[in-house]
């Protein structure tokens, strides 16, 4: 067993100001263009739903079965131009059992001229199907964030909510 601890957790610098970087994590448009999500449901305020769903890959990895489907969490806390983090989150596979609870903490925080966004995801178990999870989201994330990063310094930033 690896005894590294189930948490996932990566840092990026963006130029970019903290508020568009949020924003781009609640920004129905957004996520379409920088995760890659198919729909999304997301409420920047304490108990609001967040959402995102992921078109089914047509590979099926012989853990989890194939990838895609709906991630949802419940926001517990949300500053604006700081910060989200949110509790109850599941991953819901389109053809295995559920993953979660898991927790996932987005921070922002200026360095310079731009943003240092910082996302920590954790998980509640070990054995070997949350490893193989944890190993798969890694790159995931990493790829989603480098996405992030390209999409607001080319412009794209999402116009923000009223």
């Amino acid at each position: 067993m690896d005894p590294r601890p189930l948490t996932f957790e990566h840092s990026i610098v963006i130029t970019a100001s903290p508020a568009a970087v949020l924003e781009a994590f609640f920004n129905p448009a957004a996520l379409t263009v920088w995760w890659d999500t198919v729909r999304s449901v997301t409420t920047p305020r304490p108990l609001g739903i967040y959402a995102i769903e992921w078109r089914t890959t047509p590979f099926s990895d012989e853990l989890l079965g194939t990838l895609g489907g709906v991630f949802y969490g419940t926001v517990m806390e949300f500053r604006p131009r700081r910060e989200f983090f949110l509790a109850d989150a599941y991953w819901l596979p389109p053809q295995a059992d559920p993953f979660g609870p898991m927790a996932l903490e987005v921070s922002c925080r200026v360095e310079g001229p731009a943003t240092r966004v910082s996302v920590r995801q954790s998980g509640s178990d070990e054995g070997a199907r949350w490893q193989r999870y944890y190993a798969l989201i890694s790159a995931g994330w990493e790829a989603s964030l480098d996405a992030l990063k390209q999409h607001l310094e080319r412009g794209g930033a999402p116009p923000e909510r009223p």
